[in-house]
């Protein structure tokens, strides 16, 4: 079993820390909007497919 050494996990986090590449704040700007506005049509979409088959149901069944 390999031993573990705190100071070189450590280290090693660090380093591949530093290879990470973060986004700019525009792009994470961009992103978030466009999440939003998609979760949003999402949202629209469905709730309007719920209001037809909620009208075809009470249609069918004359509630």
């Amino acid at each position: 079993m390999a031993k573990i050494d705190p100071v070189q996990f450590s280290r090693e986090v660090r380093q591949e820390v530093a290879k990470v590449t973060w986004p700019s704040r525009r792009e994470t700007l961009i992103t978030t909007g466009l999440v939003l506005a998609l979760s949003s049509l999402a949202a629209l979409f469905f709730l309007v497919v719920d209001q037809i088959i909620q009208f075809f149901m009470s249609w069918i069944f004359g509630f």
